[in-house]
């Protein structure tokens, strides 16, 4: 059974930085993409980041680019959402999920989220 579990949310002032954690069981890093995706209230879903095994390398959504960092510690199975100069409009609640065929869709699993909350 995979579980991903998201932590790391909270209450920050416009400006301010939060860094996100995911855990993952039953889910190694080698076999596919793991990310981020973000949903407001009465609003889509939104990618944030995603790593790939495939090539490892980061992809971001445009409005996030300079603002997030994703890391992973394979190791660990832990990947980590670095987010700097929050704004309101970043209020959302941050999703963890991951893909087995190493799509940034990640359609294969979510966690069950962790609440970031950008006051102004």
């Amino acid at each position: 059974e995979v579980q991903l579990q998201a932590s790391g949310g909270g209450l920050v002032q416009a400006g301010g930085s939060l860094r996100l954690t995911c855990a993952a069981s039953g889910f190694t890093f080698d076999d596919g993409a793991i990310g981020w995706f973000r949903q407001a209230p009465g609003a889509e879903r939104e990618g944030v980041a995603c790593i790939r095994s495939s090539d490892s390398s980061p992809y971001y959504t445009d409005y996030m680019k300079g603002r997030v960092t994703i890391s992973s510690d394979n190791a660990e199975n832990t990947v980590y959402l670095q987010m700097i100069s929050l704004e309101p409009e970043d209020t959302a609640v941050y999703y963890c999920a991951a893909d087995r065929e190493g799509l940034c869709s990640l359609d294969d699993y979510w966690g069950q989220g962790t609440q970031v909350t950008v006051s102004s």
